[in-house]
């Protein structure tokens, strides 16, 4: 029985798109009906296979954009250039269309209430897309843990879920912040700055609170980001880190 529901799991399923939402000049959330899916964590993965007509198949991994509620399964993939998969994601695909996906995969990277916190989330760029199924996942769920968030993007034009962020910063239970590293003077007036160990400790949680902190980005920036937090004094078995680039999940 296990092994069998292990297999179904992992077999190629066909979604629709319903939905695609722009979130930036680069990047899009594609919505899909996916008859048969059950649920996933907040925090996992799939993987999407792509067929030419000649048969050739690409294969690319995206984390779940979408809370386990949510109706839809949502990816929000970035446009790599001279990528395989992304730029057709991106700019090619439309209402009706079908994916193939596999999944959910992935058993380290995900939250869920009964883990508990704080929550500290760490986000370079488009890592920030499983950290938002874990912050609808939150909502969704009724959970009290506390959440602090930062993520960083190049300019306020490239950061994804910019509304979304705005908005979940309105409740008590989540602090949000945002540092940009390219963004014109005059025009922004939080963080300017990359992600080091003085911004960790000064929009994150002490060492003495114990937050369980998920990091999630390119591999440099995860392992940068998580090195500072553990010579803050944080316990290397309360980090958790996904990255993304050549051998990684795919954003």
């Amino acid at each position: 029985m296990e092994r069998t529901a292990l297999q179904r799991r992992l077999s190629w399923q066909t979604g629709t798109v319903v939905e695609t939402v722009r979130e930036t000049a680069r990047a899009r959330t594609i919505k899909l009906a996916v008859p048969g899916w059950t649920t996933h964590r907040a925090g996992q993965h799939v993987d999407v296979r792509l067929t030419a007509p000649d048969g050739y198949q690409a294969e690319r991994s995206y984390s779940i954009a979408s809370a386990p509620e949510d109706e839809y399964v949502a990816l929000t993939v970035e446009r790599i250039e001279n990528g395989e998969v992304s730029p057709y994601l991106v700019d090619e695909l439309r209402v009706g269309d079908e994916l193939e996906l596999r999944g959910p995969v992935g058993g380290y990277f995900v939250w869920g209430d009964e883990l508990g916190g704080p929550l500290f989330l760490v986000a370079g760029g488009s890592g920030l897309v499983p950290l938002r199924s874990m912050l609808r996942h939150h909502r969704a769920a009724g959970s009290r843990v506390q959440v602090r968030v930062l993520c960083s993007a190049r300019c306020l034009d490239l950061l994804i879920y910019r509304d979304e962020l705005m908005e979940i910063a309105a409740y008590d239970l989540f602090d949000i912040s945002v540092t940009l590293t390219r963004e014109p003077a005059d025009s922004w007036r939080g963080y300017r700055r990359r992600i080091d160990g003085d911004l960790l400790a000064e929009t994150g949680w002490a060492a003495t609170d114990r937050p369980l902190s998920y990091i999630c980005g390119p591999t440099g920036f995860v392992e940068a980001a998580a090195n500072d937090l553990v010579a803050l004094g944080h316990d290397p078995l309360r980090i958790r880190t996904e990255r993304f680039g050549g051998t990684g999940v795919a954003r």
